[in-house]
């Protein structure tokens, strides 16, 4: 038997090592882009077309190439960065392996134009799937211009698998933030089909994050510095009250270097304790200076992980600098927080309330009142007054005892007591006959801890998630709305003017006419800017456009991944921002009329992504568990 073992060709390796380097188009910008940097560019343009599918073109005024290095970057293991095994421990630039020309070169068309400021002319090169097709001389600019074209061209298989433009061009938009923030002192510019997305000019920090993620962010936004002989921080932390529901603006650095790290992440959430409702993600970015040779950078092709000498001591140095800078800058927990904090959900007892309304609203939420000191009062007397505590409990305990007479005696009837909502749902009955839905006309429903509503039906009782329930109402309400175009419009008697991040402009003017659907009256105003001129009818009380279209576009992002429909993605996106909040307490009208409304819907049994809206009781289940 012969000899079985050869090597491969350098275009097959190429392409093997360009799975791990070269994803999808982001990579191509991260490697371009911190290639451009490291040869001493102060301007940088990023022109893409198609979600970076059909172009991607990187332009620096960079040091440039002779017309031999040109040549020799497209090969494999060729760098510039390091000579020798002892200067990985010394790294400050930002590549250094030497894979990334090779591997994009591989799986893509690429041109490359340089010049060097010493020569008059510059070298051209064209090269597709690894073979150089032409190497001439042409005249250019100082620096490096780089044409990536038809990206995996000739690997049909990784081109299917890239998602829809508009993911794609999230992943761009996110690779690009991370490199623009971690060089605030140059300019960068971002342009996708012809339209110009990020214009930054160079500046310090606060500018460049005011300028990345909008106006609106200034004021969100916390100074953070602190100056050891371990290491050095920098950077800024967002204030609780801004945090959102997704983990958008969220940067660690490293030397420069973005670095996504689990470890550190949980030291800036615990500095952020009792400070942020649940769910919730504050804003940072953090710079963190420290000497390459107690760091390894080079555990991953994308180098986006790195392992510290002494982790803890990171950690400790960073939840200690933010608290630092929550705390000297007077930051302190507030009971705003959309009402989801354990702190709403407590109740004060209103022995009034009860007696006048017959136990349908036992408790009063600290949130009626708009008086902050009232509310701190009330809470306080509550443990001070043992008499109306045990007399209100009393009076609330026989309520909730009556009729149970009654309900034993029906359930001697075991025909009576058959039917379940769990089992009519199999045997497909009407969600509205008696027998089933809860007995709203004779049980008043009540809350627990201000996120689930107990209402009882002649099997036992449901437990309703209030949140979930309602999330599944506006979901096929806004829905409806959408496909049918019904919503009404409420014209506003002023105008208001709302902004948004230039990352999130293209995405708003995509969805703009969906919007439009659901009642907004939005035009573009030009400079990130739009103006509302009329709100959906229902929404009307109380509203705050700017802050329910950035939940709108932080919730439409984090469906992006769903691969649902547009029109799904903006009513689960809107229903998830407009729905009741945990800990909001409801009147038993309110809570009768969200029962009435969910038991409507096409699909009551589960929320729009797929959580339960109720759980059912048995009383027999009841019995075992009380049994000896």
């Amino acid at each position: 038997m012969g000899d079985i073992i050869s090597l491969l060709p350098d275009s097959i390796a190429n392409q093997i090592a360009a799975g791990e380097v070269i994803q999808r188009p982001a990579s191509v910008i991260k490697e371009l882009m911190e290639n451009s940097i490291d040869a001493g560019s102060t301007s940088i343009k990023l022109i893409i077309k198609d979600a970076g599918k059909t172009l991607l073109q990187v332009i620096d005024d960079g040091c440039g190439m002779s017309d031999q290095d040109a040549r020799m970057c497209f090969e494999r293991h060729a760098t510039s960065k390091i000579k020798k095994a002892k200067d990985l421990f010394a790294i400050r630039t930002m590549g250094f392996r030497g894979e990334a020309m090779a591997s994009i070169a591989a799986i893509a068309q690429v041109e490359m134009r340089t010049r060097r400021q010493v020569d008059e002319l510059g070298v051209k090169i064209v090269i597709e799937g690894s073979e150089v097709k032409s190497q001439e001389p042409c005249q250019c600019m100082v620096g490096t211009s780089i044409s990536v074209k038809n990206l995996f061209y000739n690997v049909p298989a990784r081109r299917n698998f890239l998602k829809s433009d508009t993911v794609e061009m999230r992943h761009i938009v996110d690779e690009f933030q991370r490199i623009a923030l971690a060089h605030p002192d140059l300019f960068f510019s971002l342009h996708h089909n012809n339209s110009e997305v990020f214009h930054l000019p160079a500046g310090n920090l606060r500018q460049r994050i005011v300028g990345m993620f909008g106006s609106n962010t200034n004021k969100k936004l916390v100074p953070i510095s602190e100056n050891t002989d371990a290491l050095n921080m920098e950077g800024y932390v967002g204030k609780p009250s801004f945090a959102k529901k997704t983990r958008g603006e969220q940067f660690f650095f490293v030397n420069q270097r973005y670095i996504k790290s689990g470890y550190l992440n949980h030291a800036i959430m615990t500095a952020y304790e009792d400070l942020l409702p649940k769910d919730t993600f504050p804003l940072y970015v953090i710079f963190l200076e420290i000497d390459p040779a107690r760091i390894d950078i080079n555990v991953h092709p994308t180098k986006q992980e790195i392992k510290f000498e002494d982790e803890r001591l990171v950690y400790n140095y960073l939840k200690v600098a933010v608290r630092h800078a929550l705390g000297q800058y007077s930051i302190t927990p507030t009971l705003d927080f959309e009402q989801e904090t354990s702190m709403n959900a407590l109740p004060t007892m209103n022995p009034k309330t009860s007696n006048d309304r017959g136990g349908e609203n036992r408790f009063e939420s600290r949130s009626s009142s708009g008086n902050p000191s009232s509310q701190k009062k009330s809470s306080g007397s509550y443990p001070g007054s043992p008499s109306r505590l045990e007399s209100s409990n009393l009076r609330n305990w026989k309520k909730l005892y009556e009729g149970l007479d009654e309900l034993e005696e029906t359930e001697t009837d075991s025909t009576q007591q058959s039917v379940t909502i769990e089992s009519a749902a199999g045997q497909t009955p009407e969600l509205g006959s008696d027998q089933d839905r809860p007995l709203a006309e004779s049980r008043v429903p009540y809350q627990i801890h201000g996120t689930y509503i107990v209402s009882q039906i002649k099997s036992g009782f449901i437990l309703i998630d209030q949140r979930t329930a309602h999330k599944r109402i506006l979901y096929e309400r806004y829905l409806h709305d959408l496909q049918n175009n019904q919503q009404g419009v409420q014209q506003k008697l002023f105008t208001k003017t709302i902004s948004v991040a230039p990352a999130d402009k293209p995405l708003l003017d995509e969805i703009l006419p969906q919007i439009k659907q659901l009642g907004f009256d939005i035009e573009d105003f030009g400079n990130n800017s739009y103006v509302i001129h009329g709100i959906p009818a229902e929404l009307s009380k109380g509203l705050d456009e700017q802050k329910l279209i950035e939940d709108l576009l932080e919730q439409y992002k984090a469906n992006l991944e769903l691969k649902m429909g547009i029109l799904e993605n903006i009513a689960l996106s809107l229903a998830r921002g407009s729905a009741i909040k945990r800990g909001q307490n409801l009147s038993s009208e309110e809570m009768r009329a969200l029962i009435d409304k969910l038991f409507a819907c096409q699909s009551p049994y589960k929320g729009p992504t797929g959580d339960h809206c109720f759980v059912t009781y048995e009383l027999d289940d009841l019995k075992k568990r009380f049994a000896k």
